[in-house]
């Protein structure tokens, strides 16, 4: 397997967890307390990455790293939420496919990775798969909640783009980025939960296994996987593997809670999977973007080299 095949296995995994999220929710956390299941994925997570790495933001750091968690986790999982509670599901998970059109604008307007056609054919077609898979006769389309789904979209894309610009600080490893921004986003998303849903409810040893699982697997390692693949793919390949998570959504549902799955939501999973992969074919190596900031060669070099060191370990 080349490097960034192995790359792109590993970042998927990322999607695919996410992917389990809806059967986790609805089988094992308590009801209508979407905030606060955001609160419970997004800041026990970051806390424990913090302890592990124990490393803090410095400098700029502090406010990238902050802005980096309200684009990631601290805006986009209330606007998920909202727009999974005004739409029905197969209405919000294709209002959010739209997700790789804007990462393919943000990253020609920041990253200097000029769309082409394939990329862009690409984006639409796995979007038209999702929407077989998910999409049912007669959906209802809420205002609100069509724009609090391109709105969370938007807001993870521009995450998507700023993490590749901004990269690392040198010296530190993904493990620790990753923890500042689930718990700057964790902090985002506190006040809003308490103020929007009140005390936080009565737990049973059920609803702490699904938190558990939530906030290690589908979120402090699934983002450590998916922050290290935007850092080695490009924007667009990166966000073209997150049709994955509404198929394994798909998937789960019907292997696990017997929902109908007929001929029409297979094709759409072959077309979303295939536009995945069609996405992931381009140049070995993506051009790298302009720095935001100017760098001195002896600054940008030991960047570099710590971020090749670092590649050879265990991936996000």
């Amino acid at each position: 397997m080349s490097r960034k095949a192995a790359v792109v296995a590993l970042t998927a995994l990322a999607p695919i967890s996410w992917g389990s999220t809806y059967f986790v929710t609805t089988e094992f956390l308590p009801p209508d307390r979407p905030l606060f299941t955001g609160l419970m994925r997004a800041l026990p997570a970051g806390l424990l990455l913090l302890a592990l790495t124990r490393k803090l933001p410095q400098g700029a750091w502090w406010w990238k790293s902050a802005v980096l968690g309200a684009l990631n986790i601290g805006a986009f999982f209330p606007l998920l939420f909202l727009a999974a509670y005004r739409l029905p599901g197969g209405v919000a998970a294709v209002v959010g496919s739209v997700g790789p059109l804007f990462v393919v604008g943000l990253a020609a307007l920041f990253l200097g990775e000029k769309p082409t056609v394939k990329t862009l054919l690409t984006a639409v077609t796995a979007a038209f798969g999702v929407s077989l898979v998910v999409l049912k006769a007669g959906a209802a389309f809420d205002m609100v909640g069509v724009l609090a789904g391109l709105l969370s979209s938007l807001s993870m894309s521009a995450g998507i783009v700023f993490t590749k610009r901004w990269g690392r600080p040198e010296g530190v490893g993904a493990l620790a980025l990753t923890g500042w921004q689930l718990t700057a986003g964790g902090l985002v998303i506190l006040p809003i939960a308490f103020l929007v849903e009140g005390a936080p409810p009565v737990l049973t040893g059920t609803n702490l296994a699904g938190y558990v699982y939530l906030a290690l697997g589908n979120t402090a390692i699934s983002y450590f996987l998916w922050f290290r693949g935007i850092e080695r793919l490009s924007a667009s390949s990166a966000t073209l593997l997150g049709p994955l998570s509404p198929i394994t959504a798909a998937v789960i549902g019907w292997a696990a809670l017997g929902q109908a799955l007929g001929p029409v939501q297979v094709l759409g999973m072959a077309i979303a999977f295939g536009a995945t992969l069609v996405g992931q074919m381009g140049p070995r190596t993506p051009k790298a973007p302009a720095p935001l900031e100017s760098f001195s060669s002896t600054e940008r070099n030991g960047q570099e080299v710590s971020m090749d060191l670092e590649g050879s370990g265990v991936r996000r």
